[in-house]
């Protein structure tokens, strides 16, 4: 049943926006105005002092509600929620989310208060995401319950990546950043405070859910350690988990305290709790989302082998310097191989890893070189380094390079994952969006993709550790290899 009502955050037949107002000035207008926007179930605005919001009738209380409601969204102040919520529960509302502040990130009467929201809720047997934050953003079902002006900021577009973020503004920030970048969210939950539903009753929903292939946290602490260390456990033998962790300092730790309440505790005991659960620790934000692209477009690798294609001699080292860095292994191809990339290549090529093409290189010297490298036996990752704007590489070379690579892979018992680096200006990154949407994920530096290939492998070794790795590529076959 815990399972079934967190599914009416995500895809409620009805809302209910306790707090609606007519002023777009206030956070009740925004959130109702974003609902319009996209969301196709019914939206009731309760506000005492309105007939109409936005042209919808307005109620002055959910009991006045003719029809069910499925969910809640709360933006009153502070204390007046727990009558609020003592409304929603005679009205048999079972999700709950409180936006509003002012409970135990400020100490005292806040302390008692939350409490008293949390005591009403189990009452009617409803569950409450919050306080103290913006809720959730589903671009698939249009529920946006976040209180920002979409002229002022960018929603991202459904894709595979579900976000849980303790910090309300941090979470909004990433999902603006993402629509700028073009990344995919399948869900964002804000979860505040987490006075009732915190990540492992997330991470219990999202593992189900069809889709999200990668589960993405900013995390400032975790109350109920020995069960999310359960839960993740069981969480990521099935899908990925990478967290950005913070508070590592003695100063930040004491900001977590006067921010959402949380106790941040000792890092290296975070540090350690990760590695015994398999969650993939990121140290910021370009680097949380660069390794969830990753998982999500590309198999987990089945060794640290990496297999460097570049149309750079200098990129080519760097990238190798990076993979080597990160601990990955940059191995000497075997005279068989190097034999046939030397009749596909030019002669002023480089066959050896990093395999240099050249600047004077054609569409099919990476083409013919990737089938090698995948089919040798001897790599584990490629990062691709195509140089999209020297002369002899088309436009044409994004589907021609990943339409050989798919085939290939479709013929390995265990797929080969390919990233790319992309490093250029505009006509560089068109085409190398254009290589994201076709399921290679593009960076803007050698490191950072060194740094998804290093994903790829951590995961990977975490899956054979656990026995799963052939069971994760059969399933990842079937649902992400198309």
């Amino acid at each position: 049943m815990s399972k079934e009502i967190i599914e009416l955050f995500f895809n409620p037949r009805s809302i209910a926006v306790i707090g609606a107002s007519r002023d777009p000035t206030k956070v009740g207008y925004q959130i109702v105005y974003n609902l319009k926007m996209k969301y196709r179930g019914k939206i009731y605005p309760i506000n005492p002092k309105a007939d109409e919001i936005l042209g919808l009738k307005a109620y002055p209380s959910v009991l006045k509600v003719e029809d069910d409601i499925d969910l809640c969204v709360v933006s009153v102040p502070a204390p007046i929620v727990p009558q609020v919520i003592d409304e929603c529960g005679k009205k048999g509302v079972k999700a709950a989310i409180v936006i509003s502040a002012g409970f135990k990130e400020v100490g005292g009467e806040g302390i008692e208060r939350e409490k008293k929201l949390i005591e009403t809720a189990k009452k009617y047997g409803m569950r409450i995401l919050g306080p103290n934050c913006v809720g959730v953003y589903v671009p698939k079902t249009g529920v946006n319950t976040t209180f920002l002006n979409p002229n002022r900021m960018g929603f991202p577009p459904h894709g595979y990546i579900a976000f849980i973020s303790q910090s309300g503004a941090f979470g909004i920030a990433v999902l603006d950043w993402a629509a700028m970048r073009g990344i995919g969210i399948s869900k964002f939950i804000s979860v505040g405070n987490k006075a009732d539903i915190d990540e492992s009753d997330l991470l219990e929903y999202l593992v189900e859910d069809t889709d999200t292939r990668v589960i993405t946290m900013y995390i400032e602490g975790i109350e109920r350690g020995t069960q999310f260390m359960n839960i993740v456990k069981k969480t990521t033998t099935r899908k990925p988990v990478i967290a950005l962790k913070s508070g590592r300092s003695e100063a930040g730790a004491r900001a977590i305290a006067s921010h959402t309440g949380s106790l941040a505790g000792a890092d290296a005991v975070y540090d350690a709790a990760f590695k015994q659960t398999g969650i993939i620790r990121a140290y910021g934000m370009e680097d949380l989302f660069d390794m969830a692209i990753a998982l999500s477009l590309q198999p987990p690798a089945k060794g640290r082998r990496v297999a460097i294609l570049t149309v750079g001699g200098g990129s080519g080292v760097m990238a190798t310097d990076a993979a080597t860095d990160l601990g990955l292994e940059v191995p000497r191809l075997s005279d068989k191989t190097v034999e046939k990339l030397r009749k596909v290549l030019l002669p002023i090529a480089s066959p050896y890893n990093p395999v240099d093409v050249t600047g004077s290189a054609r569409d099919e010297h990476l083409i013919e070189s990737i089938e090698i490298l995948l089919k040798s036996g001897e790599i584990d990752a490629v990062i691709w380094i195509p140089y999209f704007m020297v002369p002899g590489i088309s436009e044409e070379i994004v589907e021609k390079f990943i339409e050989r690579a798919k085939k290939v892979n479709q013929e390995l018992d265990v797929p080969i994952p390919i990233v790319g680096a992309a490093t250029g200006g505009d006509y560089t990154w068109k085409l190398a969006k254009k290589a994201e949407e076709m399921g290679i994920p593009m960076y803007l530096s050698v490191e950072r993709a060194a740094k998804a290939v290093w994903a790829l492998y951590r995961y990977g070794e975490w899956l054979r550790k656990n026995g799963v790795f052939h069971e994760y590529i059969e399933n990842f076959r079937k649902h992400a290899l198309r």
